[in-house]
């Protein structure tokens, strides 16, 4: 799985920022109204999200995205296995209510 599949469908998305964009994390800001479209896409690739917002992180959880800033109660995290890759993504909403940060990661499994 190229995390570039995910992306791909992104397109039509307004950008506030592109962080980073490479073969394995992309990192970018959007608009919190676009929160809803950019679920579906996720859920459709990676399922419904192990960690939804509200929900206070598992062990596990935190395990899954400590390398990539980890998770807290107001952040979503999705997660999907493909053979030896791990996909994550979460979706760190700002405190202004105005943009959220999104994470896409493929990394083999350890």
């Amino acid at each position: 799985m190229k995390i570039q599949e995910i992306t791909e469908k992104f397109g039509n998305l307004e950008i506030f920022e592109k962080r980073c964009i490479d073969d394995d994390y992309n990192e970018i800001v959007i608009f919190t109204e676009q929160l809803d479209h950019c679920s579906k896409i996720l859920e459709k690739f990676l399922g419904p999200a192990v960690k939804p917002s509200d929900l206070e992180p598992s062990k596990n959880h935190k395990k899954v995205a400590d390398e990539f800033g980890g998770i807290l109660k107001k952040q979503t995290l999705f997660q999907k296995d493909y053979d030896d890759i791990m996909v994550i993504a979460m979706f760190w909403p700002w405190g202004n209510g105005k943009q959220v940060t999104l994470k896409i990661v493929a990394r083999r499994k350890k």
